[in-house]
C-alpha cells in the first residue's frame, strides 16, 4: 500500500476561525492588511504638528531645520558666500540635508522591501523607527552630551560638532514622514513641505466648496495650521522650560502614539 500523503497544515489553519488561530498567525494577518487611507490621513496631519514643533525648537537652539530643506539650502549657500552668522552654521544645515536625503532613500527602500506603503506593517515599522530616532536624539540632549539649554550659554564663536548628532537623527526620521505620505497616496499632506502645500491649497479651484465636498483642501488647510501651531508651541515650550529636550520628548510621544495607532486603525475595505 502506498504511503499516505502528508497533509500541509498551513492551508488548514486558514479554515479555522480567526479567534482559534495562533496569536502569531493572527498578528501576521493583521500586519499584512492594507490600512484605510481615509483614517490613515489623521496620523500624517498630526505629523505636521510634530514637524513644526521640531523645527521651531531646533532652529531656536542650533540655527537649522530638520524638515524644511529649502531653508537649509539657503543657509548652506550663505555659508559658502561667507555670510552665515553662526560659526559653521552651514555644516549643521548641510548635515540636515544629507541625512534627510539618506532617510528618504532608506525609508523608500524599506517600504519596497516590506511590501508596500499601504500595508499596516510598513507604516507600523516606519513610525516605530522614527520614534526610536527621536528618543535617541532627546536622550543625547537630556543626558548633557549636547547642550540643550535655551537660550544657549555656549560661546557663539565656538562650534560644538556634537550638535550634529541630534540634527542628523531628527533629519533622518523626518524623511520617513513624507515617504509615508507618498506610500499611502496622501501627497496632499507631505508633512514637511509647506510651500507646495500652500500652493496646492490656494490654487485649488474648489477651495470654496463646502467642508464635506473637498477633503483634500480640508487636509491641506489643517496641515498648514498645525505646522504653524507646532512651531509656536516649540518656541513657547523652549522659553518656558529653558531647554530643548521637552519638545523632543513631546514629539517622541506623538510618534509613539501614531505607531500604536497603526495597529488599531481599521483595514481598507
Amino acid at each position: 500500500m502506498p504511503d499516505e500523503e502528508k497533509l500541509d497544515p498551513s492551508p488548514m489553519i486558514d479554515l479555522v476561525s480567526p479567534e482559534e488561530q495562533p496569536f502569531s498567525r493572527r498578528l501576521y494577518r493583521q500586519l499584512s492588511e492594507e490600512v484605510d487611507t481615509n483614517i490613515g490621513s489623521l496620523p500624517l496631519i498630526a505629523c505636521c504638528f510634530a514637524t513644526g514643533l521640531t523645527d521651531g525648537t531646533l532652529y531656536n537652539a542650533y540655527g537649522t531645520f530638520v524638515s524644511m530643506q529649502t531653508g537649509n539650502t539657503v543657509f548652506v549657500a550663505l555659508g559658502a558666500s561667507g555670510q552665515n552668522n553662526r560659526p559653521f552654521g552651514w555644516a549643521r544645515s548641510l548635515c540636515s540635508i544629507g541625512c534627510f536625503t539618506i532617510g528618504c532613500l532608506v525609508f523608500s527602500r524599506l517600504h519596497k522591501l516590506i511590501g508596500g506603503g499601504r500595508l499596516r506593517r510598513t507604516v507600523f515599522f516606519s513610525f516605530l523607527l522614527q520614534t526610536v530616532f527621536v528618543v535617541v536624539a532627546a536622550t543625547i540632549i537630556q543626558t548633557g552630551i549636547v547642550d540643550g539649554r535655551y537660550p544657549s550659554r555656549r560661546d557663539p564663536n565656538v562650534m560644538d560638532f556634537l550638535e550634529l548628532a541630534p540634527v542628523a537623527l531628527l533629519s533622518f526620521q523626518a524623511a520617513g514622514q513624507i515617504t509615508n505620505s507618498r506610500g499611502l497616496g496622501l501627497s496632499e499632506v507631505p508633512t514637511v513641505v509647506i510651500t507646495t502645500l500652500l500652493c496646492d491649497l490656494i490654487s485649488d479651484e474648489r477651495i470654496l466648496d463646502p467642508l464635506t465636498q473637498n477633503v483634500k483642501r480640508n487636509r491641506r488647510a489643517v496641515a498648514f495650521l498645525l505646522t504653524l501651531l507646532g512651531a509656536i508651541c516649540g518656541g513657547w515650550i523652549s522659553k518656558a522650560t529653558g531647554a530643548v529636550q521637552p519638545s523632543l520628548w513631546f514629539v517622541a510621544a506623538i510618534k509613539a502614539t501614531i505607531t500604536i495607532f497603526w495597529l488599531c486603525v481599521r483595514r481598507a475595505k
